[in-house]
């Protein structure tokens, strides 16, 4: 038996769905629903319902949820104890899953911010793509959870289960290295052929940018020249002139505002984000309750 599997298991009982769960752990589903069978081959019983749709667990997948769910955390738990990275005053300390954007141009003032209101807040940020953020959600491995949304991709609209505080509005805007004379060394209002960076396709940003490419007929005038999730890179690549790249706006705005980068198009090719924080529905630690309480009023102003 495999760990994988029984993040696998926990992941299928809260989407529900078996694709959308293979998304999240970023595998394919054929692959994700092998691992699903394996599992229930080793338990011995059959634990999805696969005949109802959205699926459902058995009984006996209901009963081994909760087995489950403490395995995957004693193991957790233990595997951070004999790193020694469980803090002695580990209750104090928040566990925040974020992706690498968000952790890079966000984090770090949203949590200033957040400390000129509340007080200190100690925090562990957990960096990971998207994917990974949401299953430590899900599996109980961080306390919250901030994570960009979209009306144009609800990708996220299966956590409905998980209560959520929008915290600030963003877009994802196409840029590109400037002229001597200022203007887009790439521009996507020429009818040139452009070097386009990119995310995976099946990224969050990939598939939101995706969905501004569809929008706006462009992807006859993007001519591909290399990929990677992080935006970090693609921001790098851009600066060097290697091509235009769609990037959350937070993420480049210093290089804007110094001229190493300028916008490659206009509203057209832009779409709106919001930076979104997560949680369980459960109530938490105060620590956590503090800070959730924090967001959802400001939320709400």
């Amino acid at each position: 038996m495999e760990v994988n599997w029984l993040e696998d298991f926990l992941t299928l009982s809260i989407t529900r769905n078996f694709s959308r769960a293979a998304e999240l752990r970023n595998v394919t589903q054929p692959a994700f629903s092998r691992r699903i069978r394996n599992l229930e081959y080793w338990v011995g019983a059959v634990l999805i319902d696969r005949s109802l749709f959205p699926i459902s667990l058995t009984v006996a997948g209901e009963a081994f949820r909760k087995t489950a769910q403490e395995t995957v955390d004693t193991l957790r738990n233990g595997r951070e104890e004999a790193q020694g990275l469980m803090p002695t005053k580990s209750g104090e300390i928040v566990a925040i899953a974020a992706s690498h954007t968000i952790a890079v141009s966000f984090f770090a003032d949203w949590h200033a911010e957040l400390q000129a209101n509340t007080g200190a807040i100690k925090a562990r940020v957990i960096a990971d793509n998207v994917a990974g953020c949401v299953e430590a959600l899900i599996t109980g491995h961080c306390d919250l959870m901030l994570a960009y949304s979209s009306a144009a991709l609800p990708t996220l609209a299966q956590m409905n289960r998980y209560p959520s505080a929008a915290l600030v509005s963003e877009r994802l805007v196409a840029v590109s290295a400037p002229e001597s004379t200022g203007s887009a060394r790439y521009s996507l209002t020429s009818r040139e052929m452009l070097p386009y960076l990119c995310y995976p396709s099946n990224s969050y940003l990939g598939r939101l940018t995706g969905s501004v490419i569809d929008r706006e007929n462009l992807a006859a005038r993007l001519d591909f020249r290399y990929e990677c999730s992080m935006s970090d890179v693609l921001k790098s690549g851009v600066v060097a002139g290697a091509g235009i790249a769609w990037i959350p706006e937070l993420a480049v705005r210093d290089e804007l505002a110094a001229g190493s980068l300028v916008y490659a198009g206009d509203d057209r090719h832009t779409a709106s984000l919001q930076i979104s924080l997560y949680r369980q529905a459960e109530p938490s630690r105060p620590e956590v309750e503090r800070i959730w309480h924090a967001c959802l009023g400001a939320s709400a102003n």
